[in-house]
């Protein structure tokens, strides 16, 4: 969407802060020998006491309020009573969400408790090549010239990226024009970022994979190799100068 009054801004703003705080205090709750399962219920009920319905369950019906997904999985992970976490699992949780006709989207990964699993530096890698991509990102800019970016950085730091996940417009549904911003260079993209639209801008840094594949359950997707990805997401609104963050109380930057 293209933010056209105050009243589109402060909607945004309005279901942004519900999505952030939802991810921030979910990230806050999570702990070892809890069930994913358990940690999505409670982003339900900070959901909802907030008055926000969570988009993938509105949208396509998805059977969880919150995507989970835990070491090998990328993304859209389902939240399950048997998927219990455990110290050091690499966790990624992305909340999206409507409220009153606007909506916003966000993600993170973290590492649970201690880095055994020296998980830690992929996850900084992420969040860095995050901040960094959205400083470069105005109206008029090449969406694949953001996407080369996030390719070289990944490059720069031992890493790649997952090719078949991808940020996205959004605003007034879940996933709008443009339709796909993504981790590498496309040269046949044409797009440009347009100046007071809303995109949602989202990392995918893997240690090896360059591809995620959907499991039998039809929702969850994993890398085949082993490999881990981690994933940090804004919802931003594009400007002639530095993007305005409207999910920043997240605090994946902190």
């Amino acid at each position: 969407m293209s933010i056209t009054s105050q009243a589109d801004l402060t909607g945004l703003q309005q279901i942004s802060a519900a999505v952030a705080t939802t991810l921030q205090q979910m990230r806050d709750y999570a702990q070892p020998g809890m069930s994913t399962k358990e940690l999505d219920e409670y982003g339900g009920r900070l959901l909802t006491a907030l008055g926000a319905r969570s988009a993938p369950r509105l949208t396509y019906g998805f059977p969880g309020w919150t995507c989970i997904s835990v070491n090998q999985e990328v993304a859209h992970g389902i939240p399950a009573a048997h998927k219990v976490l455990r110290e050091g699992d690499l966790i990624n949780i992305d909340v999206s969400a409507e409220m009153g006709g606007y909506w916003a989207d966000n993600g993170g990964s973290f590492v649970l408790g201690a880095d055994v699993h020296q998980h830690q530096p992929l996850v900084d890698a992420s969040r860095q090549i995050l901040r960094t991509a959205i400083s470069r990102i105005r109206g008029g800019v090449r969406i694949a010239d953001i996407g080369g970016l996030i390719e070289d950085e990944a490059r720069k730091a031992g890493f790649r990226v997952i090719k078949n996940l991808v940020g996205h417009g959004i605003g007034r549904s879940l996933h709008e024009e443009p339709k796909e911003i993504p981790n590498y260079y496309d040269r046949h993209n044409l797009k440009r970022f347009k100046t007071n639209s809303v995109v949602a801008v989202e990392t995918f840094i893997s240690t090896r994979a360059n591809f995620a594949h959907q499991l039998g359950d039809g929702w969850t997707l994993a890398t085949k190799d082993g490999s881990f990805v981690a994933q940090h997401e804004h919802t931003l609104v594009v400007t002639d100068g530095q993007p305005l963050i409207l999910t920043a109380a997240n605090g994946i930057w902190d």
